[in-house]
């Protein structure tokens, strides 16, 4: 009965407490030998250090400037001019022709279209703003994902190895049993063909924690080398919204669709903008002329733009008219994409979070027990070997499903988030 305790300490020592209490034991070394490492802490350093999130930021704030300097008038023209002598430059006494003037001439656009270009410039700095938000919450959501599967990677290696202890009590119980004629060799041999394939999953999730530390590292501008550290444990969270919740929310507050409307408005302003250059530009002017022997002169002038090439605004105006119906069907298109985005999600978190409380509340804890039965029974030699190896292999698959379904739910959430433009996990 003490072989038995033992190896449910060493079985349970990988399972969460809620299925084990009674034999909780800490995690593995590997685990413990990384500081912890919070969702907060790389969120915070990403939105310090991501390039991709500053470049937005700073394309969205230099068109917010762009937009304050579109409505002001052209800059106005300063002339001079001396009709005389050139070198040195002076009048001709004498000559009434000879003179030296000086003028100001300044342009002014037909009524309305300053203000057009001013809306333009502000309906573009609204798209690069909602431009920034699509990318910071794409990040973050990124960071997220690659955050939620480290965590999966380190709990898989966690529990395979808790598993790989317990395949060598099995072992080392089976040599025991094999050296006094209780059993056969095969026996032997499975435990540690089993203890084989573990070593093979361990190697390829060994790969994938660096590709998954790689990424992060990426995500948050550090040396691909730097480390990350343990992952902290994951928050419950549930699925609080309908489908038909979600899409609404996707629809009234998606950045995506937000960036895709303030298109829409810039092509309409760019549409008027065009049908007012039918309208003729104006310009006015002031010049004083000095003259030698004469009284000085004032001229006052006053031109405008005749926009007679009929043909060329009516290409202007049919070009801006397709970009506003591109603009609009951009925006049906993305709509369209956002409601499958959303149902494919939600679809993944509903059943990934079915499938956890079905593990953690029923499976998990059923083949525990199944387990610590076959092991009292193998002790008494009332079942084989292979229903012993049999029942280890179902509660390691079934723990690790456990914690995919976990891990699949938080991802699910994360991958709504910058769809739905609304936080949906915590960090």
């Amino acid at each position: 009965m003490f072989r038995i305790f033992i190896l449910l300490s060493v079985l349970c020592a990988g399972l969460p407490t809620l299925f084990c209490p009674a034999f909780a034991q800490p995690q593995s070394a590997e685990s413990d030998l990384d500081p912890e490492v919070s969702l907060n802490d790389l969120l915070r350093t990403a939105g310090e250090n991501n390039p991709a999130i500053k470049s937005a930021a700073q394309a969205a704030a230099a068109s917010r400037e762009t937009a304050a300097a579109s409505t002001f008038l052209p800059n106005p023209t300063v002339t001079f001019e001396n009709i005389g002598s050139l070198i040195p430059p002076g009048l001709i006494p004498g000559d009434p022709s000879s003179d030296r003037s000086y003028g100001i001439e300044q342009e002014i656009p037909f009524p309305g279209k300053l203000n057009l270009k001013g809306d333009i410039a502000s309906a573009e700095a609204d798209v690069l703003h909602w431009n920034h938000e699509v990318v910071r919450r794409q990040v973050i959501s990124d960071i997220k994902q690659a955050f939620f599967d480290l965590y999966l990677i380190r709990k898989s290696i966690d529990i395979l190895m808790k598993n790989r202890e317990l395949l060598q009590n099995f072992e080392q119980t089976a040599e025991s049993r094999y050296m006094v004629g209780q059993t056969i060799q095969q026996d032997v041999l499975k435990a540690q063909v089993e203890q084989s394939k573990i070593l093979d999953r361990l190697l390829v999730l060994g790969e994938k924690k660096r590709i998954a530390e790689a990424k992060i590292n990426n995500l948050l501008y550090r040396p691909q080398g730097a480390p990350v550290g343990k992952p902290a444990e994951l928050k419950n969270v549930e699925l609080k919204y309908s489908i038909e919740e979600l899409t609404d929310m996707a629809l009234s507050y998606a950045p995506a669709l937000k960036m895709q409307e303030s298109e829409i408005a810039r092509r309409e302003y760019g549409l008027e903008l065009a049908r007012k250059e039918y309208y003729p530009d104006f310009a006015v002017g002031f010049n004083y002329y000095e003259r030698d022997e004469n009284p000085g002169m004032y001229r006052l002038m006053l031109s405008a733009k005749l926009p007679i090439w009929y043909r060329k605004q009516r290409h202007e105006v049919d070009a801006a008219s397709l970009n506003l119906s591109s603009a609009k069907n951009q925006r049906d298109s993305a709509s369209s994409t956002i409601r499958f985005q959303v149902k494919e999600s939600y679809t993944t978190a509903s059943t990934s979070e079915k499938l956890a409380r079905l593990y953690s509340s029923a499976i998990v804890p059923q083949a525990n027990l199944a387990l610590s039965s076959a092991i009292a029974n193998y002790q008494v030699g009332k079942i084989d070997f292979l229903q012993l190896i049999d029942s280890s292999v179902s509660l390691l698959e079934y723990e690790l499903k456990y914690y995919e379904a976990v891990t699949n739910l938080h991802k699910a959430l994360a991958q709504l988030e910058p769809i739905v433009g609304v936080d949906l996990t915590e960090g």
